[in-house]
């Protein structure tokens, strides 16, 4: 049976399920959410997920919120992308960081940068989550700095997580350019066989609104 990824483009945490998903082998098709237009909050999306957030895979009877829970999911049917036995409590130590340091604070970011409008920007919250996300990615930057991969010698979850974001080209405070490591392991990423920029991965993006 063919999973079910209900996700969108424009969200990182959705691009943090869909990649792993894309690069496993498992068989599975996006399923967009109309988060723009309500449909998370909607009853009909709730009695799937009462949390009310994307990304959701559906896999049989299985239904899993949360990209961190879904990443495990796709682990522990593929065997792939946990890391070694010794590494896979700093495989999670970095999904972790990821989601209380770095995504949470560039999602955020983003969206009041770029997807309200102009003039409901607060500027002061902007600017704190800037700083925020600035010491996050030096943190990364120079854990980066003689590794190729975050954990071990391949890509993992930890690097899935990390990545969710960084791939976007909206701004929220982080140039590519400026962050010498980090723009070679995002490079590693690209190359893996089967990578997909966000917007080419899911369904939806900003130019749809346009």
């Amino acid at each position: 049976m063919t999973m079910q990824l209900h996700c969108f483009g424009e969200s990182g945490n959705s691009y943090k399920a869909a990649l792993p998903l894309e690069l496993s082998g498992l068989d599975w098709t996006p399923v967009k959410v109309d988060f723009f237009g309500g449909a998370t909050r909607g009853q009909e999306f709730r009695s799937l997920n009462p949390m009310g957030e994307a990304p959701l895979l559906i896999d049989g009877d299985m239904h899993i919120s949360q990209s961190g829970a879904i990443q495990q999911y796709i682990t522990d049917k593929t065997g792939k992308f946990g890391g070694t036995e010794a590494d896979k409590y700093d495989v999670l130590r970095w999904v972790l960081f990821d989601n209380h340091k770095l995504s949470s604070m560039a999602g955020m970011t983003r969206f009041l940068m770029n997807f309200l409008p102009e003039d409901k920007r607060p500027q002061v919250v902007i600017d704190f989550n800037l700083g925020r996300l600035q010491a996050a990615y030096k943190t990364l930057d120079d854990h980066l700095a003689t590794r190729d991969w975050i954990v071990g010698d391949g890509v993992t979850n930890a690097d899935f997580s990390c990545c969710g974001y960084l791939f976007y080209p909206e701004p929220f405070g982080f140039n590519r350019k400026a962050h010498d490591n980090i723009n070679r392991w995002l490079a590693n990423i690209e190359s893996l066989p089967g990578w997909k920029h966000p917007y080419d991965l899911m369904p939806g993006s900003p130019a749809d609104r346009a």
